[in-house]
């Protein structure tokens, strides 16, 4: 396994080798920084140093150009005290309550406390409620550190906009927004990613920053959540909303084409919304918007249940007694991540109402829903079932690859117009 180099600078410390930590990480060692990813879990990091990825995003090959240019991933957050530059990219998923969860965010700040150094710069990438970076992050590294942010050390916040197996936009050529404690966080934190990402945009400090991620969701969350409503009712008029919504978006302004589905899956659009309304609510307000879009986007599934209920009850079948085939149990296509995807509450109540059930996905190799092992279909066009529901529209998903004759309920508008296809 690799050693850090003792003796030797960092430029930037990546706290946690996820999703948004490792592709930093590639991007900024590609660009020449010395660079080292700190992930708490052993296994990860011996993993990252053997040259295995657990991302879509980077590659073995990838890992291991990276790995030959001198990155490391390490355990050991004693790192942080050669770095120039520290990178939080933690998760920050909902507690029990629905709200909040910043525990990753806590620990990783004593832990960069602990060895930060006169000089560094610190910045939170992970998304969270506005406040955060300043009512949080920074007494906690001032407590740790003895050095007072601004001052002695710089610190801002800069939002993750990692999309997942999106073949255009990566980490360089994606804009950077860093909102610093003071003008001068935000010129230090903005020279940085300026070495590695081809633009940056100064917000007016962390608050800014952070409240840009969670209005970027927000927006989205609340347009999904409107057009699954729409497939409910448009279902119940007789109105096909996919052509619908490709007539509406031919106009060349003043309108977004977003689409339908079984929920919203991945992990910004069913948690971040959620950390604004939490704070909005400490205001004593309700976020009324927010909250409505996600009843609306939980509902998705129990729909998709009833519609496939009833499909099969117009063949004659019980859902009971009925064979289901579940396409697709990633939040989207052609990665292999399942984070929040809603494959999950679909297969979970199709359980619940005695379905036998199967799946079939190209990028899962096995998919429990709670404590039942889901059987796997691995020859497709052969497959056996009552009904097909497609959740996920991976490229390999085409009418002529289905099995013959059986009929299929498509939530994703991927086969609209094939025989036998009823879409959502």
């Amino acid at each position: 396994m690799p050693i850090v180099d003792a003796a030797r600078p960092i430029d930037l410390v990546v706290v946690g080798q996820g999703y948004v930590g490792l592709p930093l990480a590639q991007a900024a060692i590609t660009k020449g920084l010395n660079v080292v990813g700190l992930d708490r879990s052993q296994s990860v990091v011996d993993a990252l140093n053997a040259g295995s990825s657990h991302i879509d995003d980077v590659s073995d090959a990838e890992l291991a150009a990276m790995l030959a240019a001198g990155y490391t991933a390490s355990t050991d957050a004693a790192v942080q005290a050669r770095a120039e530059a520290i990178v939080i990219c933690v998760p920050t998923p909902l507690g029990e309550a629905g709200g909040p969860d910043l525990a990753a965010v806590i620990g990783a700040s004593h832990a960069a406390g602990r060895h930060l150094q006169r000089g560094a710069l610190v910045v939170l990438e992970s998304t969270t409620y506005p406040g955060t970076t300043e009512d949080v992050v920074a007494p906690i590294l001032r407590e740790e550190s003895g050095l007072e942010p601004g001052v002695d050390f710089h610190l801002a916040f800069s939002p993750e906009r990692v999309d997942p197996g999106n073949p255009v936009y990566g980490i360089v050529n994606t804009p950077k927004v860093v909102g610093g404690l003071t003008p001068a966080c935000t010129a230090v934190a903005k020279a940085m990613y300026s070495r590695f990402i081809d633009q940056t945009v100064e917000a007016k400090g962390p608050r800014e920053a952070e409240m840009a991620k969670l209005l970027e969701n927000t927006y989205r969350h609340v347009n999904i959540a409107l057009v699954n409503e729409m497939a409910v009712f448009c279902q119940e008029l007789g109105v096909d909303l996919w052509d619908a919504i490709n007539l509406a978006k031919t106009k060349p302004f003043g309108y977004q084409a977003f689409y339908p589905g079984p929920g919203v899956g991945g992990h910004c659009i069913p948690i971040d919304p959620n950390y604004l309304s939490y704070k909005v609510r400490t205001l004593g307000y309700p976020f009324r918007f927010v909250e409505l879009a996600q009843e609306i986007n939980n509902r998705m599934p129990e729909y998709v249940v009833q519609r496939a209920m009833a499909k099969l009850n117009a063949d004659g079948l019980a859902l009971s007694r009925a064979r289901v085939l579940l396409l697709g149990v990633t939040y989207k296509p052609d990665i292999a991540d399942q984070r929040e995807s809603p494959s999950t509450p679909v297969a979970r109540k199709l359980l619940a109402a005695g379905a036998e059930l199967a799946y079939h996905d190209p990028h899962v190799p096995a998919w429990s829903v709670g404590a039942t092992q889901v059987e796997r279909v691995h020859d497709l066009e052969t497959a056996k079932a009552d009904l097909i529901v497609l959740l996920t529209n991976h490229a390999e998903y085409l009418p002529e690859a289905l099995p013959a004759g059986v009929p299929v309920l498509d939530t994703r508008g991927a086969l609209r117009g094939a025989e036998g296809v009823e879409a959502l």
